[in-house]
């Protein structure tokens, strides 16, 4: 029996350190060396050196004078992620979709994005008709001219190889802090 058992447990043994150790071990070590920046979680650094978040993930921007990501259905945190798993046909997501309407200060329907959570809820980016609606509210807060909010949102809009195109809501924040303070859009 213990002759029939010795090959199972070595191949198991073998497999699990493939598998389990070095192929592992491998992609990371790829990954860092081809690209560094995505593999470590495309943090964003201000200039003294502090993360202040990812271009990956949204976060939440308090206040009429910055771009609004989706909403979240876990309050932008990580851990507990997720879609809100509201049908369509739902009462409470109809009152929400209500109430992020109202937040909304544009002309015109709100688009959808901007009122319904992403699958994740963490969601990044919005579509460029999204983010261009947000530009009066804006424009209204921080004294800048909606052209030049414009021109950013089409500076900032990228044009994946598969899908629509997105404007990242948290790089666009970052280069509206910037332009705020003076030191131009990077």
């Amino acid at each position: 029996m213990l002759d029939a058992l010795r090959p199972t447990f070595s191949l198991l043994l073998l497999m699990t350190l493939i598998t389990g150790v070095a192929y592992p071990l491998g992609v990371t070590a790829i990954a860092e060396l081809a690209f560094p920046w995505q593999a470590n979680g495309s943090q964003l650094v201000d200039d003294d050196g502090q993360v202040r978040g990812s271009q990956l993930l949204a976060q939440r921007f308090d206040g009429a004078g910055w771009f609004q990501p989706r909403p979240s259905a876990a309050d932008y945190a990580t851990l507990p992620s997720g879609a809100s798993n509201l049908a369509p046909s739902s009462a409470a997501l109809a009152e929400r979709i209500a109430t992020e309407s109202r937040r909304q200060h544009g002309s015109g329907p709100v688009p959808l994005a901007l009122v319904t959570t992403s699958g994740s809820g963490l969601d990044p980016d919005l579509s460029p008709h999204a983010a261009m609606y947000q530009i009066p509210r804006i424009a209204e807060a921080r004294g800048i001219p909606e052209a030049h909010l414009a021109h950013l949102v089409r500076e900032h809009t990228e044009r994946p190889l598969f899908g629509p195109p997105v404007v990242n809501v948290t790089g666009l924040n970052r280069a509206l802090a910037a332009l705020s303070s003076g030191e131009g859009v990077r």
